[in-house]
């Protein structure tokens, strides 16, 4: 039998296993094995693997998570390595080649976001790796394709979250702060205050000042509306344009880990207000749960797609949803950088038609 591999690395995500099954159950309907690398690209530096057939993806659907495991903190390129009982970084790019050959691995389907579509464009160029990539992110917040399969499954969980602070706010007469998570962009931030009636949202796209936000909240008093709601991003500024950092991680991808804005805006509004004010961090239930009927149907579409592109010999791609379709994009033209939320956008417009503040006016 003719073999694909299947990876997924970077963060987990809602969906990652609807895109190994839908691979799978693509290849196995052509008459292909497929083989599973744990645990990213440290399985396949590691030759850890598992065959993938029908018994093996069984309810796999509505788990999140992802079956194979993952990691963020090896790229095959500068691998840890002890060596004479010390750690050394060692270019483990042949290895990773000569394990694929030894399985019989016509080519890789790596699921992942930016870190992973990095790692595997350099195999690519430095080792000729066969590769196709699936982007995958719960933050939204990738260029080269209109939404990732994760997103919609965090907002909802998100949404869910502000549903049960707003009881619970209106009955105290409380202000509630709800920090979510988006890296560098304000997608989940913004989806989750729209969806949930916020009063007020905080994203990194728009400089806010806390005295905006405080004459939102005391003008809803005014109103005889005692209590409200603000939900702000992970990545947004404070007022003197800084990011708030949780704490930093040297040998991953993703080294800076964000967190902490929500404490800071929760203290400046009570601050301002002298209304009393409850800050929840949503943190990582974000990422976990059984995914959204949506992202099932769009994981699906992602790996059927790839898979049957691989099957047909045009590696060297990333499948991408772009104006409603599943398409395919060059990985050497795919673009670089953070997709951010559009401060003219529609769902900016949206939302302050309707009342809500982005703190800057």
């Amino acid at each position: 039998m003719p073999r694909l591999a299947i990876l997924s690395a970077g963060g987990d995500c809602p969906g990652i296993n609807a895109v190994i099954r839908a691979v799978v159950r693509t290849a196995n309907q052509q008459g292909w094995e497929v083989v599973g690398i744990r645990n990213g690209y440290r399985g396949a530096v590691e030759n850890d693997y598992t065959v993938l057939g029908p018994n093996e993806i069984a309810g796999l659907l509505p788990r999140g998570g992802t079956m194979l495991g993952t990691d963020n903190r090896y790229d095959p390129a500068s691998f840890p390595v002890e060596e004479d009982g010390r750690i050394v970084r060692k270019d483990m790019s042949a290895q990773v080649m000569a394990n694929l050959e030894k399985l019989g691995v016509e080519g890789l389907i790596a699921i992942g976001g930016d870190g992973t579509m990095a790692v595997t464009r350099g195999l690519a160029e430095r080792v000729g790796l066969k590769a196709i990539c699936v982007p995958k992110t719960i933050d939204n917040d990738l260029p080269s394709t209109d939404q990732t399969f994760g997103f919609d499954t965090a907002v909802r969980t998100a949404t869910d979250a502000l549903d049960k602070l707003h009881t619970t706010a209106e009955s105290h007469h409380r202000v509630m702060v709800l920090e979510v998570m988006g890296r560098y962009a304000g997608w989940i931030a913004l989806y989750t205050g729209i969806a949930g009636g916020a009063d007020v949202i905080l994203i990194p796209e728009i400089p806010w000042d806390p005295d905006v936000v405080a004459q939102t909240i005391l003008e809803r008093r005014a109103r005889g509306r005692m209590f409200s709601i603000v939900v702000v991003a992970e990545g947004a500024l404070t007022p003197e344009g800084e990011r708030v950092v949780q704490r930093t991680v040297p040998d991953s991808h993703e080294q800076v880990r964000l967190g902490g804005i929500g404490q800071v805006v929760g203290e400046l509004i009570e601050e301002k207000t002298g209304i009393e004010t409850r800050v929840t961090v949503l943190g990582h239930i974000q990422r976990g749960g059984s995914p959204s009927p949506y992202d099932r149907l769009l994981a699906t579409q992602l790996g059927a797609y790839a898979a049957q592109l691989a099957l047909e010999g045009k590696y060297g791609q990333l499948v991408a949803l772009r104006q409603g379709k599943i398409q395919a994009v060059p990985l050497d033209q795919v673009e670089t950088g953070i997709r951010t939320v559009p401060v003219d956008g529609p769902e900016v417009m949206a939302a302050r038609a309707i009342g809500i503040s982005f703190g800057d006016r």
